[in-house]
């Protein structure tokens, strides 16, 4: 069950002016990463704590002796984030419980990429979910270990040429499919599933909102966009991760205790190529390539639109 929420529907004008995460930080231009904390922290507001792992993410907000974050930060090993965070989050307990600190809702997140989440971080993280910690996973999934030379992850998107699945006169780029997160996390029956992306504020600003006040582990999935590993102009980076909603790529919905629903429907899809030709990463992929990305892609939504509305299975 969700706390009772003393906050009205989101809306843009009331924006908190507060910033949490300084415009001082090193990111690279357009950066969809830096959007996205930028708008997770005026959603949660300074009574927050943040275990990150080793990423883009951690390397641009962090470099010694400076530091963008104005609240408090513990950077952590690239698979480890998740069981800081636990352990964070089971010493405030405690020391409540004590009567060592006063009783308050303190915000406990973990922050990592695609790599620290769905490879490399995802014993730490099914660990902290199965053991049902008052926690928020954050992953900014920018598809590829971009702070290392733009290697694959597990999710790279099919098709993306990559340092480590190169496209070439064998080889069409990365050979597999995204890794299914939303599917694995919900697999552990937590109260809040929800993806976000940096093109859709509001619906992120409110997801963030039920994250925290979701009793137990709650799982963000926010899609940002990176112009250095993706091959696209800065000045685009909001265009193509909206292009990623609208065609289908990367699509908005929550699971809220087991039941599944869209939270952004688009009424008519625009066509893939739109999204893959913005991007220098696909940009060998045939008309044929395209066409089966597309098919997919057709399948995988209505297969949501089927699912919305209903209970997703395990709960």
């Amino acid at each position: 069950m969700e706390r009772e929420s003393s906050r009205k529907k989101f809306a843009l004008k009331r924006l908190p002016l507060e910033e949490y995460f300084s415009p001082g930080h090193r990111g690279c231009q357009g950066c969809g990463i830096t959007i996205a904390f930028r708008h997770i922290l005026k959603a949660m507001g300074p009574n927050t704590v943040i275990a990150e792992a080793t990423g883009c993410g951690q390397v641009i907000s962090s470099p010694y002796p400076q530091s963008a974050w104005r609240v408090p930060w513990i950077h952590t090993a690239f698979e480890n984030a998740a069981a800081t965070a636990a352990g964070i989050e089971a010493a405030y307990k405690a020391l409540m419980r004590k009567g060592r600190i006063a009783e308050e809702r303190i915000n406990v997140v973990a922050l990592a990429g695609d790599g620290g989440t769905a490879d490399i971080g995802l014993q730490a993280l099914s660990g902290a979910l199965e053991r049902g910690h008052d926690l928020v996973f954050i992953c900014y999934d920018n598809e590829a270990y971009m702070n290392t030379g733009i290697q694959r992850s597990g999710l790279t998107p099919f098709g993306a040429s990559t340092t480590t699945s190169p496209a070439g006169r064998f080889s069409k780029g990365q050979s597999t499919w995204k890794k299914d997160m939303l599917a694995i996390v919900a697999a552990h029956r937590i109260p809040y599933v929800a993806t976000a992306s940096i093109s859709h504020i509001r619906d992120l600003y409110e997801k963030v909102t039920k994250a925290v006040e979701a009793r137990g582990p709650a799982y963000l999935h926010i899609f940002t966009t990176c112009p250095t590993g993706w091959r696209c102009p800065p000045d685009k980076s909001v265009e193509i991760a909206r292009l990623a909603v609208e065609t289908g790529v990367f699509n908005l919905f929550e699971i809220v205790e087991g039941q599944k629903r869209l939270t952004y429907k688009v009424s008519k899809r625009r066509p893939v190529d739109e999204y893959l030709k913005a991007q220098g990463r696909f940009r060998h992929l045939t008309d044929e390539d395209i066409a089966y990305i597309q098919k997919r892609l057709d399948e995988e939504y209505e297969e949501l639109l089927g699912q919305s509305g209903g209970p997703v299975g395990g709960y």
